[in-house]
């Protein structure tokens, strides 16, 4: 009798969240700017952010209104292809270090399945319709200390989020290498999808725009920028290139700021070298989940591994195209103290 009571309930929280989503769905397909959006479906721009229909849904609009945060819970945040896949990777080493130690291959969690699926977007793959089934995600029964991914620029970002204490690490990376990395990535998804790549040219135009994926890039970046000057205890801003610099400072430091920093012991028993040497591109990318699996939102984990490496962008950007998106980097950075 309870476990048919039981069923009747969780078939009327189904329904609701059915109609949750619905409502949605109508928004964006009725209210919203859209364009043909870098994937080949439709893109929208909500509160004045651009994203892909197809790879998040209205995960967006569910993960604002829905998600409640706790004061111990790490988020981390970057506007896609400017690092995560590594900042992910890195991040979970870090924090189930004791339960899943780096040197404990190939049966550690990152050497069987993708960091994406470990480390799970809230918009893209928690709160995605697509995925879903059209339900809201419980997430009140995961542990504390809970980590979780976004893509969502600083000012859409759930109140909650904000007014709870909880912490940031934020990633971001050069323009040029992020346009071009983006390129690359968004092609291979094209073609995985069996259509047309998307010529350089036509790309740049689109990003300059500010009609990237969760664009314009240099409004994403300037947010979380400004968030970290003003709240340092909680926002924590890294930029990719100065973190393949210096890995482990960097990750000494994000260790620090997420609550677990490295004891002396650990550091004498090279626990540091350890996690970098686990989440390293040669490492994962040559990894069998790497090579053949897809992540839950269905993309091949092999999209998310090409070069890794900083400045590579000069090899497919002429002069004029580098001078153009320098120029506009300069003149929305400006003042703002931030380089890149």
């Amino acid at each position: 009798m309870s476990f048919a009571l039981k069923s009747r309930e969780e078939e009327e929280e189904k329904d609701d969240d059915e109609k949750i989503y619905k409502r949605y769905i109508e928004i964006v397909a009725t209210t919203l700017p859209t364009i043909e959006g870098w994937s080949g479906k439709p893109s929208y721009q909500y509160q004045g952010f651009w994203h892909n229909s197809g790879a998040s849904g209205v995960g967006p609009l569910a993960f604002q209104d829905h998600f409640k945060a706790r004061p111990s819970d790490i988020f981390l945040a970057s506007i896609p292809k400017c690092g995560s896949t590594w900042l992910k990777s890195l991040a979970f080493a870090v924090m189930n270090r004791k339960s899943h130690p780096p040197s404990a291959q190939p049966q550690h969690p990152l050497c069987i399945l993708n960091s994406h699926d470990l480390v799970p977007g809230l918009e893209g793959m928690l709160y995605n319709n697509n995925l879903n089934g059209s339900r809201i995600p419980n997430l009140d029964i995961l542990p504390s200390p809970r980590l979780f991914s976004t893509h969502m620029p600083y000012t859409s970002l759930p109140q909650s989020v904000t007014l709870s204490g909880s912490r940031i690490v934020y990633i971001c990376r050069n323009t040029n290498d992020n346009l071009v990395s983006w390129w690359h990535f968004i092609n291979k998804v094209r073609s995985n999808n069996s259509l047309e790549p998307v010529k350089l040219e036509e790309a740049i135009e689109l990003f300059c725009k500010g009609m990237s994926s969760l664009g314009p890039f240099w409004e994403h970046v300037l947010a979380y920028w400004k968030a970290s000057l003003e709240r340092p205890q909680n926002v924590l801003f890294l930029k990719y290139d100065e973190m393949i610099a210096e890995p482990a400072l960097h990750l000494k430091r994000i260790a620090e700021f997420m609550g677990c920093p490295f004891s002396s012991m650990e550091e004498k028993e090279e626990v540091v070298d350890q996690i970098i040497k686990l989440c390293s591109f040669e490492n994962l990318s040559n990894l069998a989940v790497n090579k053949t699996d897809k992540n839950g939102t269905g993309i091949p984990n092999s999209a998310f591994f090409r070069q890794g490496k900083v400045g590579d962008s000069a090899n497919y950007l002429t002069t004029e195209m580098m001078e153009q998106l320098d120029r506009i980097t300069m003149q929305k950075l400006h003042g703002s103290g931030l380089i890149l």
